[in-house]
Order: C-alpha cells, then sequence, then structure tokens
C-alpha cells in the first residue's frame, strides 16, 4: 500500500527487479500469516467458551508463544521457496504488470519459461494453506455455536453470534476471494478484476479483522 500510493503521487509506476520480488516475498509471507493467525484466534475462543475453566492453563503464555512461533517459521519458509522458484523464471518480453504489485499470478504470466513447477507449487501448496486453516475455522465456530445453544437462551445465541460474526465475515472475505483469484483462476480474469479482488484481501480484511480479545 505505501508503495502503490506513492506510485500515485508521483506517478512513476516501475519497481526495480528486487524490488519485485521482495514485494512479492512479504505479500505471501504476511497473506499466510494472517491465514493461520486467524485459525489461532479460532481456537482461542474455543478454548475460551467451550472449556472456560482451563483457558488460562490451555492456551497459556508458552501456547501462544509456541503457535506464533509456527505460523511465522511455516509462512517463511513458503515465502521463501516460492521467491526462490520466482528467481529461476525468465522474462524475456513484456515487463508491464497489470497489477498494482508484484503479485505471484501475474509475474507467472508474464514469465516466458518452464514454470511448471511454480505452478504446481502455487497450486497444491497455497491449497494446503487455504484448505486446512478454512477447515480449522469453521470447525472451532461450530463448536462454539453447539456449546452456547445447548442452553438455549437469548443472551446466549446473542453470544454466539457476537463470538463467531465478525470471524467469519472477515474468514469468507479473505478466504472466498484469495481461492477464486489463486486456486479458481478463470482464462477471462480481466486486470482490472483481479486488482479488485486482491484489495478486498490485502487492504478490506485486515481493516476489519476481530481482535482476539472480542
Amino acid at each position: 500500500m505505501p508503495r502503490w500510493l506513492q506510485n500515485m503521487q508521483n506517478q512513476d509506476l516501475s519497481i526495480p527487479y528486487v524490488g519485485c520480488l521482495a514485494q512479492m516475498y512479504f505479500h505471501l509471507c504476511f497473506g499466510v500469516l494472517a491465514s493461520f493467525l486467524l485459525v489461532v484466534m479460532a481456537y482461542h475462543r474455543y478454548v475460551a467458551i467451550c472449556f472456560p475453566l482451563h483457558d488460562t492453563t490451555v492456551v497459556s503464555p508458552k501456547c501462544c508463544l509456541a503457535l506464533l512461533a509456527l505460523s511465522w517459521l511455516l509462512t517463511t519458509a513458503h515465502a521463501t521457496h516460492c521467491t526462490l522458484l520466482m528467481t529461476r523464471l525468465s522474462f524475456c518480453a513484456d515487463n508491464v504488470i497489470p497489477h498494482f504489485f508484484c503479485d505471484t499470478s501475474p509475474l507467472l504470466k508474464l514469465a516466458c519459461s518452464n514454470m511448471q513447477a511454480n505452478g504446481l507449487v502455487i497450486f497444491f501448496r497455497g491449497g494446503l494453506i487455504l484448505v486446512i486453516p478454512f477447515l480449522l475455522l469453521i470447525m472451532s465456530c461450530a463448536r462454539i455455536v453447539s456449546t452456547i445453544l445447548r442452553a438455549p437462551s437469548a443472551g446466549g445465541i446473542q453470544k454466539a453470534f457476537s463470538t463467531c460474526g465478525s470471524l467469519l465475515s472477515v474468514v469468507s472475505l479473505f478466504y472466498g476471494t484469495m481461492t477464486g483469484l489463486y486456486l479458481c483462476p478463470s482464462t477471462n480474469h480481466s486486470a482490472v478484476k483481479g486488482a479488485v479482488m486482491a484489495v478486498r484481501f490485502t487492504v478490506v480484511t485486515p481493516c476489519g479483522t476481530p481482535s482476539s480479545a472480542a
């Protein structure tokens, strides 16, 4: 976003090759990290509501640090591997990226070398990064709602929706957009449509991410 705003101000739309790779690396890193942190938040809420007396022991500071360290380790490994695979590609023709930042898919479309390995890594590993956290999130929210509704009351239903509503809205926006953009690419995707979808999960979703203390 700072780079985008700078480009709009000075009308300089160019970016160095190294800067483009760095931009792609941090986009992958923070995007995947957001996916894992949403799962950690959902797990924390699940323990707090389903096992209220064991909240401080199950989700201890040591457990939080371990989950955070694991999230950083997995995201850094994924982003580093994808960036290294991108450095193996050759860009011998057009060098204009039809996007507002150096995303993986637009860069692959510009490559003129064999990108089969890159495509397989993005599809399969990206699918695991999206599908597994999404299933864990849905399972956590389902258990939360089921636990609260066992003692039906107006307050319990309101608590269930307040607990899972904001999280599910962010999850649907985040995962829905990323799935449509990366795992289900359409042959007639326009550059404007892809940029709009990217803005939704890079700008809109972080602004609406619920607090873990909610």
